[in-house]
């Protein structure tokens, strides 16, 4: 892929506290730091343009609460057509972490979440939104 060079013209102390961050995070270079920002600019834009795109919904949970796995699993095969897999770990005696992975149009997957979060006795629910990377190079 060839590369493109450009200049850009920040404040000194954004670009110092830029810098210090990327650091902190062991990126490599500047340009890469600034790839990955446009990157994630791009995936919040195939979100919010009702594009085709994937996530990860995040759950904990006491797996003790009376039915939760049962709700849980409704939920899940009610909404089979966005699923493509889940995840389950056992974190100790009482907690569990589920991973759904989810692939579809965002107000699909948003629902999805807004279901699971109705869940009586869950301790956590979030969304990491991805990509399928179609769009990006």
């Amino acid at each position: 892929m060839p590369l493109v060079r450009f200049s850009v013209s920040l404040d000194k102390n954004l670009v110092a506290e830029f810098d210090r961050k990327i650091k902190a995070e062991r990126c490599p270079t500047r340009s890469k730091a600034v790839g990955d920002l446009i990157r994630a600019t791009l995936v919040q834009t195939e979100w919010q343009a009702g594009q085709e795109v994937v996530g990860a919904i995040v759950l904990v949970y006491d797996h003790h609460k009376r039915d939760i796995l049962q709700r849980l699993t409704d939920v899940q095969h009610d909404c089979h057509h966005a699923i493509l897999s889940t995840q389950h770990i056992h974190l100790d005696h009482d907690n569990c972490l589920e991973i759904v992975a989810v692939h579809g149009k965002p107000d699909e997957i948003a629902a999805i979440v807004t279901r699971l979060k109705a869940v009586k006795g869950l301790k956590h629910v979030s969304l990491a939104a991805g990509t399928t990377g179609v769009r990006l190079p």
